[in-house]
């Protein structure tokens, strides 16, 4: 599923694959209008996205997914092939294969009692407190978002010992279950009130929905407890970097933990500014360093690795204002901090 944002995009990325024996459907999810959060009317003037309107309308967040999918004519065309359930993932989490396992329970259950959703959550670390958790509620399970709890509640919500899963958004739903809903308008979903400044300082209101959300609509639902390594996300450079290390490998389209780490857990990686960007990302690695034994790394300001760098423990890297650091090619940094200022010239 595409918003106006990213089908042309996508389009263009799938066009190597026009000659793989394999189908890629796509679709657009809708677009709504921005709402001025003073007068609560849609800012859009028209329904063009250009001009002075190109910033007036928004994708209604993944919620959307059911609508978009049943109004596009895919969710019929596949009924009609006789396909049964759909997996659903984020885009970015590089985790999400399709596990055999997971249908093949999907699949044993009889048909009076066959589960129409599933939710894969997995265990919850300081890292996603801000995660949504899974609670029951008049015999139904329901997916509470941290928008959803009041500030008094908040630190509760975070904890890790009172909440001890979070949804990784991976689902398995069954399309004549979404097709039912659809056709009853019985898919019920929180809305999720967002509000945003646009650049030239208008501040409105975007009405959204979570996917997951609707996990109450549908009967026989469970929530399935999964291993971290099917929630590998990729948001930041700093998840990048971890994902194009030594660290993972592809075996079969999944990528795998190395084995040669010692510990399941995945390093704490915090890049700087400086890093934001892909193509700055790309250029201030020669290569990328050996992590097979980090447990933390934090680099900020102008700094570059050489090739075959090491880094094991706790590695702190702060290049100040004006300052930069280069490390050199095949440089080991074992619980080290390096600061101040360090230039590696060509002769």
């Amino acid at each position: 599923m595409n918003s106006f944002n990213t089908d042309e995009d996508t389009k263009k990325i799938l066009q190597k694959y026009a000659h793989h024996r394999v189908k890629i459907h796509t679709f657009n999810q809708s677009r709504y209008p921005r709402i001025n959060k003073e007068s609560l009317l849609p800012v859009a003037k028209d329904l063009s996205m250009t001009g002075e309107n190109a910033d007036t309308w928004y994708p209604p967040g993944h919620g959307d997914i059911y609508a978009s999918f049943d109004n596009s004519g895919l969710l019929d065309q596949l009924i009609a092939e006789g396909k049964e359930y759909i997996f659903v993932s984020n885009i970015d989490n590089l985790g999400a294969t399709v596990d055999l396992h997971i249908l093949d329970h999907l699949m044993s259950q009889p048909n009076g009692k066959r589960c129409e959703f599933i939710m894969e959550v997995t265990d919850k670390t300081r890292a996603d407190v801000k995660g949504g958790t899974l609670t029951e509620y008049d015999g139904k399970l329901r997916l509470l978002e941290i928008a959803q709890v009041p500030k008094a509640h908040v630190d509760e919500f975070k904890s890790v010992t009172k909440f001890k899963i979070f949804n990784t958004n991976n689902l398995w739903i069954s399309l004549p279950a979404i097709k039912r809903l659809q056709e009853q308008n019985a898919m019920d979903m929180e809305i999720i009130v967002n509000p945003k400044t646009l650049d030239g300082g208008l501040n409105v209101v975007q009405l959204e929905t979570a996917v997951g959300a609707a996990i109450k609509s549908f009967d026989n639902a469970l929530g399935i407890n999964v291993p971290r390594s099917r929630f590998l996300p990729v948001k930041t450079s700093s998840d990048l970097l971890l994902v194009m290390s030594n660290l993972y490998s592809l075996e079969a389209g999944s990528l795998t933990m190395s084995k040669k780490r010692e510990f399941p857990t995945t390093p704490h990686v915090k890049l700087g500014s400086s890093f934001t960007k892909v193509h700055d990302y790309l250029t201030r690695f020669e290569s990328i360093p050996d992590m097979l034994e980090l447990d933390h790394l934090t680099v900020s300001g102008d700094v570059t690795f050489g090739k075959q760098v090491s880094l094991k423990g706790t590695v702190i890297i702060i290049a100040n204002h004006g300052d930069r650091i280069d490390i050199p090619a095949g440089a080991l940094l074992e619980n080290k901090i390096v600061s101040g200022n360090l230039r590696i010239l060509d002769h």
